[in-house]
């Protein structure tokens, strides 16, 4: 094969670039709330980490476009959903996409266990790197396949804990019960973000044999979950001060007040309950888009207070 610029930049967009920012956002939190937790900031840590969390992230991409081809050949490409349509496109480029998915899987890998060992990490870091890597790399990939058996929701769900995780491991040194409180909220919004980016696939999904709640329950069930999700997710940052386990230096009152921003689009929907397909691939978009609103302004936030 050629591999001229036109390709090059084909084999770019496979990797759905434009999911880094939300990765790095994520990670970003974790980290920030571990400073405002009296950890210590390491720069070297910081982009050893990202690294392990950007290379889990593009084998993801890579894989999910390799082992979802048929699916990705019904369904219709939206901002955050449907594939990058590539190797729909371009079939040829198909066995490329599994080798760069292996390539940087086995990187992410191989960087965690160089942190692990040069910064005298326990093992469990790098066993949480290992269980990132598994979950997101089976999500569609055989013989587990999580996504065509019905639980892909739950491997996405948990990417709340693990990407600000990750941030707030490297820069701790462990995962402790303040962070797995802290990460509560972010579970149930990155839940909503799954079930948003579903909705818009639910033909295509299906007729690609993908066993999704949104194909087994229909698109007025996920809108309702998403209303139920961004409610609970507003009501954690409520309770969760009650903990007493957090630093006082952070106003979980304006942690609940960014949060009415994916709440007030939640209940929208939840109102709305649009089964069109046109109609509610919109609402869905704009509520899986306000989960940036809330990575933006929680890491500003917490910039300001660091200041």
């Amino acid at each position: 094969m050629d591999y001229n610029a036109d390709v090059l930049i084909k084999i770019i967009k496979l990797g759905r670039p434009q999911f880094t920012f939300g990765i790095l956002m994520y990670f970003l939190i974790g980290t920030l709330f571990a400073l405002l937790s009296n950890a210590n900031f390491d720069l070297n840590k910081f982009i050893w980490g990202y690294l392990i969390l950007f290379m889990a992230s593009m084998a993801t991409h890579y894989s999910n476009d390799y082992f979802d081809f048929e699916v990705d050949q019904y369904g219709t490409r939206t901002p955050f959903s449907g594939g990058s349509g590539i190797l729909v496109e371009n079939p040829e480029l198909k066995d490329l996409s599994k080798k760069l998915a292996y390539f940087f899987i086995i990187l992410s890998l191989i960087i965690a266990a160089l942190f692990t060992v040069y910064y005298s990490f326990p093992l469990s870091f790098f066993l949480f790197v290992l269980f990132g890597n598994a979950l997101v790399w089976f999500y569609s990939a055989p013989p587990i396949k999580l996504s065509y058996r019905g639980v892909g929701e739950f491997g996405n769900l948990l990417n709340g804990f693990i990407m600000p995780g990750a941030g707030y491991f490297v820069t701790m040194g462990t995962i402790d019960l303040p962070f797995i409180i802290f990460s509560t909220p972010f579970l149930f919004l990155q839940f909503m973000f799954t079930i948003g980016v579903e909705i818009p696939d639910m033909e295509g999904d299906e007729l690609g044999g993908k066993i999704t709640w949104i194909v087994s329950k229909g698109r007025e069930f996920g809108f309702k979950l998403m209303g139920i999700s961004v409610i609970l997710a507003t009501v954690s940052f409520l309770v969760i001060p009650l903990t007493n386990l957090f630093p006082p230096i952070i106003d979980f009152r304006i942690l609940t007040l960014i949060s009415l921003i994916p709440l007030s689009l939640g209940l929208f929907a939840l109102w709305k309950r649009p089964v069109d397909k046109i109609t509610a691939t919109k609402l869905a978009t704009y509520n899986v888009g306000s989960l940036f609103a809330v990575w933006i302004l929680v890491n500003c936030y917490f910039i300001y207070l660091l200041k």
